[in-house]
This record gives structure tokens, sequence and C-alpha cells, in this order.
């Protein structure tokens, strides 16, 4: 098949290797560089994020993605309980329909062969946004204007942006200020 394959790698494999392909018409060579990883985790690339939001009753996953080699296995605190539901493959927390009480101090935990390491990240919870008010089918004859409207509940402490969509495209206002008009009540 021209495969090389090669098990249970160490530093000294590393280097360039080469295919040479070859029949009574010619040779051919390919050159590919194997580099061998290791590394403890590191989250100096990569840090948790230090603000977390998520909406009330919502679903959040807090992300935990350090720089290491081989894979590192991953464990997770709230302030200093020890967590072990909903955590991804990938190191990422999981939780659903949060709550007032899951707010507080998470830290990501990694460690394999060459080294440990953490970082750390607070869950504040928001109020859920919801549409209170939601356009309503409207049938207008042509060369008529129409009117819709979407109203809003969100939690004070975020700024909240109206995005109108026509059949899965979003209207940019800019472009077609002809056609449509953005109005907006406070």
């Amino acid at each position: 098949k021209g495969e090389l394959r090669m098990q249970s790698l160490t530093f000294d494999d590393a280097g360039m290797y080469q295919c040479i392909a070859e029949n009574m018409h010619g040779i051919i060579y390919a050159n590919a560089e194997l580099k061998i990883v290791a590394s403890p985790p590191t989250f100096e690339l990569n840090p948790m994020k230090k603000k977390i939001l998520a909406a009330k009753g919502g679903r959040v996953i807090i992300e935990c993605k350090p720089k290491a080699a081989p894979k590192p296995k991953f464990s997770w605190s709230k302030g200093t309980e020890l967590l072990s539901i909903r955590i991804w493959d990938d190191g990422s927390l999981e939780i659903i329909n949060v709550t007032k009480l899951d707010e507080g101090r998470y830290t990501c935990f990694a460690e394999n062969n060459r080294g440990k390491a953490n970082s750390t990240g607070v869950l504040e919870m928001t109020e859920a946004t919801r549409i209170t008010l939601a356009p309503l089918n409207v049938d207008v004859t042509v060369g008529e204007n129409a009117t819709m409207q979407c109203i809003a509940s969100h939690d004070p402490t975020l700024d909240l942006t109206f995005i109108w969509s026509l059949n899965g495209f979003v209207i940019d206002f800019e472009k077609e200020h002809e056609h449509y008009e953005r109005n907006v009540m406070v």
C-alpha cells in the first residue's frame, strides 16, 4: 500500500521521512517531517474565561482547553468541592438548567504524564432573554405598508440587539433602507 506504520513512538523517531516510488518509467520522491510532541498542560495560550455568563434555566458549557501532549485527564471543582458530572472528553464542563446555586468559582484541572495545570473562572447567572411580544402573521394588499413588532425582556446588565431576517437571510437595514425601516422603542 505504500504505508509506513510506527508504534510506541519515542523522541528518537522524530525526523524527515522520505517515500520513494519507483517503476520502470522512473522514480519519484515525497518528504514529510514527523515531530514528536510532549508537553505538560498549560493554559498560557488559552486560559479559561474569567467571567462566564449563563442564562437562568438555560445550559452553559465552560470550556477547558489547555495545550498538552499527550492529551490530559480532566477534573473540575466548584470552590473546594470536586465535580464529576457532565465533563466532556475535551475537558469542557456542561451545566444544564442553570440556577443561582450554580454561581461560583469553577476550576479545571488538567494532568498528563508531563505535569499538571489549572485555570479558574467565575460563573454568573443572568436572567434569560424572552420574547414577550412576538411578530404576528399579517395579510396586506400589494402596495400597502406593514409593521411587525417584536418585544423582549432581558437581564438589565446585558445589552439587547434585535436582528430581523427574511426567509433565513438577515435583513441589512443599511443597504435596504428604501424598503425596510427599523423603529426602536425605548
